[in-house]
């Protein structure tokens, strides 16, 4: 057990003490990882003490590399147990009992500005970084400027190199101690390569080339932090959807308080225009409330006494009061950020690969470097100012940033668009999943359906009966039955203005129908074989019937006394959603497949309607994931789109579990990989569009920072290189990766599925 959690991702040193019977672990590990590996030996492990955990707002983090550094570092501070950093939300969580001073000073030395988070939910920071890269730039651009004018027109070479001297210390200072500290740890990233390059510059009497690049450094570095910002938007906007504070009504008194301090059973007191603070129920009041932000529904929903509503919802128009249910750090929007947060820090396929080849790419360009600054001279006698300059040029393209950084910011920018969308994508490996799918399989109920049945067919069958006068004779039977469909038929005659009447000797028939006397004439609902067991002719009927039954309906009979006086088809119906969003998978080369436990008439009905490639009826849950394992050994990539509580088993079992109307449900948010937040599957079109979209942009992002590397490393052996123009090449690759990672921010659910972004 012990070399098996040792060898766990993260994991710098495990030691058992087997006397007594304690693990001790040390790393940038989570600890869920631990137990459940002790889990698989048969060993119940907990956490000694349940250490603190404590989160850190990061501002000034625009380097992947020196974000493992940091991870890594503060995981061996004295008394940390583990460290986990977010690099797209760039929040630090640190476990254990670790002075905090000594975690902000860690991030200083990468120059990032630490500060302890005070909420459960993440607060938007300032960017004084950011600032203060742009006022250093600034400063060394003008500097540098002079310094050259200074050379140029006024041949005064002694001062412009002081001026050259003062412009590398302006532009480099903040890399040269990051670099410091680097090879402390004997770590040889940019900071030392950038450094080294700008020391040997001068050293070799190249006073402008250093400070060029000190200068291109310092404003590379105020662009990726600008970009990255941008990027990391997509999350904080999320945050600054609900209000802070709310008036609330307790024990008979009016007051406002903030959010934190809000408690389930409170009344809030919510006016037109105004955003809603909390989750919770309508308990007063009617209006329309504008869901767009949790759910990204485009349309208001109308809300009345029991409807649920959600923290950061805006209610357009009547006065509401609301009953508070959850905690602040309950609702909906914090589930959603601290998911999306999570995601974001999940590392995608193409990202682990990406690490593993800059970890091998690194020393191997660094190498070269050495050897091309030492062996020309050494052995060819060649000179030796000329070579070193060469050696340095490649050093200063021997970091991968812009490879290493080619992947999360496409992953954050494209998951923090979707969760803007109504689209929960809950890590970049699904993300990459869902491009790749080549099937999508769908539950029936309530997925392609509404879920709920509704009367689609009244047949009058008696000459003294209306259609108004048949469905209030039924509905005053059935609005007394708990069955659905007599559900259904109350439904449609109050949605017509129709009244139940009352009746007397009412008698539920279970499984059959139901009777009762209205105006003293005895009227019976229910099925044909309820009336078949009454003796009851109902031949006349039949072809009626059959064709109801061939299009998947439930047949329900009406008869007065005796005689049959109308027949209503029930059915579960289509989504108005649900033929636009096949239409749409299958030009995009997705096939559709629907599967339930319903009969095959009732199922082929739907899968018409619904326009899917294929059916499987008559399924029961376990025969879902089977159908589904089917399908993977069949297509590869699969998704099942379900409602995330009955379907759980095949959400886990295909490729991407994709759960609907997560807003409203727990268990959606925590069985499903993707979550459509609000109860509608045009979402799908738009989910798979912007994962496709996501990955040709990782590749694009990825296959340019190879093509500009190599290209850069073979100007080097001609000369051709100037240390100038490595900067460009490396720093330029890496804020152009980034602004075409963030252009996944701007795909919009309009888009259609079948493009590549």
């Amino acid at each position: 057990m012990e070399r098996d959690i040792a060898e766990l991702r993260g994991v710098e040193k495990a030691e058992m003490n087997f006397a007594a019977a304690k693990l001790k672990v040390r790393g940038t590990f989570e600890p869920e990882r631990i137990i459940e590996t002790a889990k698989k030996h048969g060993v119940q492990a907990e956490i000694d003490g349940v250490p603190e955990a404590k989160v850190y707002l990061l501002s000034g983090l625009t380097c992947a590399d020196c974000a493992a550094k940091l991870e890594k570092h503060v995981a061996m501070l004295p008394g940390a147990v583990s460290a986990k950093l977010n690099f797209g939300a760039a929040k630090l969580t640190v476990t254990g009992d670790v002075a905090a001073h000594l975690v902000i000073e860690e991030a200083r030395k990468e120059g990032v500005t630490a500060a302890v988070e005070g909420v459960p939910v993440l607060q938007k920071t300032a960017s004084p970084a950011r600032n203060q890269l742009v006022i250093i730039s600034s400063l060394a651009g003008s500097i540098l400027i002079i310094g050259w004018s200074v050379d140029v027109f006024f041949n005064q070479p002694g001062a412009a190199t002081w001026l050259y001297l003062i412009a590398i210390i302006t532009g480099g200072f903040a890399t040269a101690r990051k670099a410091y500290f680097s090879l402390r740890r004997l770590s040889f990233d940019m900071n030392v390569l950038m450094t080294a390059a700008v020391t040997g510059a001068a050293l070799i009497g190249e006073w402008r080339e250093g400070a060029v690049v000190a200068f291109l450094y310092s404003v590379s570095g105020a662009l990726e932090s600008y970009t990255f910002d941008k990027a990391r938007q997509s999350i904080r906007s999320l945050m600054e959807i609900a209000p802070k504070t709310a008036i609330v009504r307790r024990d008979n008194l009016e007051m406002e308080l903030p959010v934190e301090k809000i408690q389930p059973g409170d009344i809030l007191l919510v006016k037109p225009g105004e955003k809603i603070a909390m989750d919770g129920l309508v308990i007063a009041g009617y209006s329309a409330v504008n869901q767009a932000a949790i759910t990204g529904e485009s349309i208001p929903v109308d809300k009345a006494a029991g409807d649920g509503v959600f923290a950061g919802t805006l209610n357009l128009q009547g006065a509401l009061e609301v009953e508070v249910t959850r905690l602040v750090s309950d609702t909906a929007i914090a589930k959603i950020i601290d998911m999306v947060e999570e995601a974001q820090a999940r590392r995608a396929p193409s990202q682990t690969f990406v690490e593993k080849f800059a970890a091998i790419y690194t020393p191997v360009v660094i190498t070269m470097a050495v050897g091309i600054a030492t062996l020309p001279p050494l052995f060819l006698g060649l000179e030796w100012n000329d070579w070193i300059y060469r050696g340095l040029a490649l050093l200063v393209v021997a970091c991968p940033c812009a490879l290493v950084v080619s992947t999360p910011v496409a992953i954050v920018s494209a998951i923090g668009n979707a969760a803007k969308n109504g689209v929960l994508i809950k890590g970049g490996a699904y993300l990459e999943e869902t491009g790749a799918l080549s099937v999508v399989a769908f539950d029936k109920t309530g997925t392609l359906t509404k879920g709920a049945p509704e009367v689609t067919d009244i047949i009058i069958t008696g000459a003294d009966t209306s259609e108004q006068e048949l469905l209030m004779i039924a509905a005053s039977v059935e609005k007394l039955s708990e069955h659905p469909l007599a559900g259904a038929v109350v439904q449609r005659a109050r949605s017509s203005g129709i009244e139940p009447a009352p009746v007397t000797d009412f008698e539920a028939i279970i499984g059959r129908g139901a009777r009762a006397k209205l105006k003293g004439e005895e009227v019976v609902v229910g099925s044909p074989k309820l009336f078949q067991d009454s003796k009851i002719n109902i031949a006349a009927w039949e072809e009626m019937m059959n064709k109801f039954w061939s299009e998947g309906k439930t047949v329900m009979l009406v008869a007065i006394s005796g005689k049959i006086t109308g027949i209503l088809a029930v059915a579960d119906t289509v989504r108005e959603a649900s033929r636009c969003t096949v239409d749409a998978l299958r030009a995009s080369g997705i096939r559709t497949i629907m599967l339930t436990g319903d009969n095959e008439l009732a199922a082929g009905a739907i899968a018409r309607q619904a326009g899917v490639d294929e059916y499987m009826a008559g399924l029961l849950p376990e025969d879902k994931v089977t159908a589904v394992k089917v399908l993977l050994t069949r297509y590869g990539k699969v998704a099942m789109v379900g409602d995330g509580v009955n379907d759980a088993p095949a959400l886990a079992t295909a490729t991407v579990g994709i759960a609907m109307g997560g807003a409203g449900t727990d268990t959606a948010l925590e069985t499903a990989d993707i979550v459509l937040m609000a109860d509608d599957l045009s979402k799908l079109p738009y989910a798979i569009y912007l994962s496709r979209a996501s990955l040709a942009v990782i590749k694009q992002n990825i296959a340019f920072s190879l093509v500009i590397k190599l290209a850069a490393v073979a100007l080097v052996f001609p000369g051709w290189l100037t240390l100038w123009l490595a900067i460009l090449a490396d720093m330029g690759t890496s804020v152009i990766v980034t602004l075409n990672g963030i252009r996944l921010m701007r795909v919009k659910p309009s888009k259609q599925v079948g493009g590549e972004g």
